[in-house]
Parts: C-alpha cells; sequence; structure tokens
C-alpha cells in the first residue's frame, strides 16, 4: 500500500517546484536617456535666452494677422483629411484603452443549449443508465436528452499587474495619438502659411514681370525708331524681341505656378478648386513677427512631437513589464450557475435541476517558452527603438531652433542687401535708357540693366517670402499652432 500522505507531499513538492519554474522570467533592458538629461541650457552657448518669453506659446490666432491668412487656417483645421484622419486614430486608441481597461473586470456571459446523447448499452455509463429510475416505475430515457440554461463567468485575477500594465500602455498610447493630432496641427497651420506667403510671392512677381514686359515693349519700340533713324541695327531690335518673348514666357510659367499654389492650399483646406481671398499689396511691407525662443528644456513641454514620442516610449516601457509577466503563472477562476436536465419539464423542479460549477487554476508555461520568449524581446526591442526615437526627436528639434535662428538673422541681412542692390538697379536702368535714346550706350547695355534689375526685384519678393515663413517655421518649431 502507498503511504497517502507520503504521496500527496510528493505531489505537492513538485506543483510548488513547476510553478517556481514557471516564475523565472528574463529582465528588460535598463535605458537610460542622455539626450534628454544633456539638452543645451541655451541655443546659442554665447547667449542668454529669456524664459519668460517663449512664442511656441503664443496661440496662432495671435501670432497670425492677416485675416485672410486666419480664415484660411480656419477653414483647414475645419476640413483638413489628413487632420479627420488623425482624429480617428484617436478613436481607435480610445477603443484599445476600453478593450484593455475591460479585461480587468469578470467576463459573464448567459448561455441556453440543448443536446442528445446515447450511449452503449453494455457500457458502464449506459448499464448505469439503464439501472436508473427517476421515479418509481420510470426508466432513465433512452437516448438521453439535456437542456441547460445559465451564467457562466471567467476572471483572469491580475495577481501580477500585468493586465493593468497592459491598460497603462493602452492609455499611453492613447494620449500619444493626442499629441500627434497636435503636431499635425502644427504642421497644418505651418504649412497653409508658408503656401499662403508663396502665393503672395508670386502675385508680386506676376506684377514686376508685367511692368518688365512693359518696359522691354517701350524698349523695343525705341530700338525700332532708332533703326529707321540708323541709330540702331536689326541686332538690336532683334535682341529686344527675343527679350520681351522670354518675358512673355516667364509670365505663363508664374501663372501656372499661381494655379498650383491655389490648388495646393485648397487641397490642405479640404475643398475643390477656388479663388484664394488674398491681398497682395501689402506683401513686401509686411513687417515679420518678433520671435522669442525661451530655453531649450521648454521644447520637451511645448512640442506635441516630443510629447507624442516621450508616451510612446513610456507605453514600450509598460509593453515591456506586462511581456515579462507572461512567464509568471496565472490565476483564472471560472464559475457556472444554471438549471440542467434531460427534459425542459424537469428544468423548473428545484431544487433537483440546479446546476453550478466554481474552480480555480493557477497555471504557468513550463516547457517550450519559444513564443512568449519572442514577444518579450520583441517588446523589449520595441522600447529601445522608442528611446531612440524620442531622443532623436529631441536633437531634430534643438538643431531645427538653432538652424532657424540663424537662418532669422541672416535672411534679415540678405533682404536689406537685395533693397540696395534693387534701388540701385532701378537707377541704372533709368540712366541706361536715357543714354541709349541719345546713342551714348548700346542695347546691351540696356539689356543687362533690364535683366539685372529685374532678377533682383525677384530675388527681393523670394527674400520677403523667405523672411516670413522662415518665422512661421521657427513659430511651429517652439511648438507654436496646435493651442
Amino acid at each position: 500500500m502507498i503511504n497517502m500522505k507520503i504521496y500527496n507531499k510528493y505531489i505537492t513538492a513538485i506543483a510548488v517546484s513547476l510553478v517556481l519554474a514557471s516564475c523565472k522570467a528574463p529582465m528588460a533592458t535598463v535605458i537610460q536617456d542622455d539626450v534628454k538629461n544633456n539638452i543645451p541650457e541655451n541655443f546659442k552657448q554665447d547667449e542668454q535666452q529669456d524664459v519668460n518669453n517663449n512664442s511656441g506659446t503664443t496661440p496662432w490666432r495671435q501670432f497670425f494677422t492677416d485675416p485672410n491668412l486666419v480664415s484660411l487656417i480656419e477653414t483647414s483645421l475645419k476640413n483638413n483629411q489628413e487632420l479627420m484622419i488623425t482624429l480617428q486614430e484617436i478613436e481607435i486608441a480610445k477603443s484599445g484603452v476600453v478593450a484593455k481597461k475591460g479585461k480587468l473586470s469578470p467576463t459573464v456571459r448567459a448561455g441556453l443549449g440543448a443536446g442528445v446523447k446515447k450511449a452503449g448499452r453494455y457500457t458502464s455509463e449506459g448499464a448505469g443508465d439503464a439501472s436508473t429510475e427517476i421515479e418509481p416505475g420510470k426508466e432513465m430515457p433512452d437516448p438521453l436528452g439535456n437542456f441547460e440554461g445559465g451564467l457562466m463567468a471567467n476572471w483572469e485575477i491580475d495577481i501580477w499587474k500585468k493586465l493593468r500594465n497592459e491598460k497603462d500602455a493602452a492609455v499611453a498610447h492613447y494620449l500619444s495619438t493626442v499629441e500627434g493630432k497636435n503636431f499635425v496641427l502644427s504642421n497644418l497651420i505651418e504649412e497653409v502659411a508658408d503656401n499662403y506667403y508663396e502665393l503672395l510671392a508670386l502675385d508680386n512677381q506676376m506684377d514686376i514681370i508685367q511692368q518688365y514686359i512693359k518696359l522691354q515693349t517701350r524698349a523695343l519700340e525705341i530700338a525700332k525708331i532708332q533703326k529707321q533713324a540708323a541709330a540702331a541695327t536689326e541686332l538690336a531690335v532683334k535682341k529686344f524681341e527675343a527679350e520681351l518673348a522670354k518675358s512673355k514666357a516667364t509670365e505663363y510659367t508664374i501663372r501656372q505656378e499661381i494655379t498650383e499654389k491655389e490648388n495646393q492650399i485648397n487641397a490642405l483646406c479640404g475643398r475643390y478648386p477656388q479663388p484664394i481671398v488674398r491681398t497682395k499689396e501689402s506683401f513686401m511691407s509686411t513687417i515679420p513677427q518678433t520671435v522669442y525662443t525661451g530655453i531649450p528644456s521648454q521644447l520637451l513641454a511645448n512640442r506635441p512631437d516630443i510629447k507624442q514620442a516621450e508616451l510612446e516610449l513610456k507605453a514600450a516601457k509598460l509593453d515591456v513589464e506586462a511581456a515579462r509577466k507572461e512567464f509568471y503563472p496565472s490565476l483564472e477562476i471560472s464559475a457556472t450557475l444554471g438549471l440542467e436536465a434531460f427534459k425542459p419539464s424537469y428544468l423548473v423542479k428545484m431544487p433537483e435541476s440546479i446546476a453550478y460549477n466554481l474552480v480555480g487554476e493557477l497555471a504557468g508555461p513550463l516547457i517550450n517558452k519559444s513564443a512568449i520568449k519572442a514577444n518579450f524581446q520583441t517588446a523589449d526591442a520595441k522600447q529601445i527603438q522608442a528611446l531612440y526615437e524620442y531622443d532623436k526627436t529631441i536633437l531634430n528639434a534643438y538643431l531645427d531652433i538653432s538652424n532657424l535662428m540663424s537662418k532669422v538673422k541672416n535672411i534679415d541681412q540678405y533682404y536689406q542687401l537685395k533693397s540696395q542692390e534693387t534701388q540701385a538697379l532701378d537707377q541704372s536702368i533709368d540712366i541706361a535708357n536715357q543714354l541709349f535714346k541719345n546713342s551714348r550706350a548700346d542695347y546691351l547695355e540696356v539689356l543687362l540693366n533690364q535683366r539685372d534689375a529685374l532678377d533682383a526685384k525677384m530675388e527681393l519678393i523670394e527674400a520677403k517670402q523667405k523672411q516670413l515663413s522662415t518665422v512661421v517655421d521657427i513659430y511651429k518649431g517652439l511648438g507654436g499652432g496646435w493651442k
């Protein structure tokens, strides 16, 4: 005879050993955020920035003063398809939070069932059924039916906080999608403003080329008159004709660019092509906004792409913890309560038809852990990947602001010098035309002066557009636009 006490001790020891063996879990990689911890105190090491002045915290309605631009931004925020797609991503992430939160609570289902079973007569079950009387003189029916209905519950007890980690990871991911939406808002406002200023620049270039065409037309007429008076040659006439044709061709190129730029703005506004309301006359006199950068550490709180990357890193860390807890045993409780009988009429007989079941199960992985090991390694790698993504976002944000600060100063100097060049060339055109009329200068001097003046004016308009767009870019780079 086997001693039952010794047998039970062996069984208990084996069960405990198996549980302990299944509790061994690998450790996640410990990551350190050196980029965030070592962010410089200022954007330029030889300059001090004002902590209290940061244009990134200014609402976009206060930053942009052109009413036509404000109207375009409002339209784009209502209709832009990319923004609408991002909003649906938020809804998807919100549903993910609800799903993960639901796993923390018991699952209760209601069910009905019916079936029939015929056991062999010469089996223990069949012989038992044949010899069983339900009531005096009534044997068990053959075949035997089964009718049941009741409630079934399942609940995984979150003893290792695995489910809570999964829920917290889903919450972090949801919050990151909200920040992603804010980043899309910031990018959208920047893109609308940049395209608007480019459109105004094209309008002003169109005015310049049309003025130049009028100037070339008059110069051609003078060349023809001088040819008739033998003061100029046919070559001069042909050169002026060629220059006039080139200017007219440039006009059509600018017209096409204006059409494409208008449609690009309409696409951002989520609408079919239509004229863009704008005032081009004040473009060259527009003074760019003064931008205050604050200090680099404020980027962590102001820029939505940095906050998005930070939340994704948090979610990745929680995913690693949840994947690690898969190595531990899980405790599940299942229960059923209902009515069961072989005839529907017996279901209402109490308490004979009442059936219930309660089971608690503690089980963990023991052999062949390849799947959960792979899931853990994947989660660990994604955690490291998220850290690199976060660090890259911070570094790029700092470099963007540093570059744009330098660009603001240099483009201002460039604009001032181009203004001086344009004024000097305008004066030289008048002088060259007067000399040409008096036969004291040839047509080449006139043409070269006119070409140089046209190029300088075109470049001056581009410089103004870059001035305004750079200010918009640095505003967005500081985290402005989404508030």
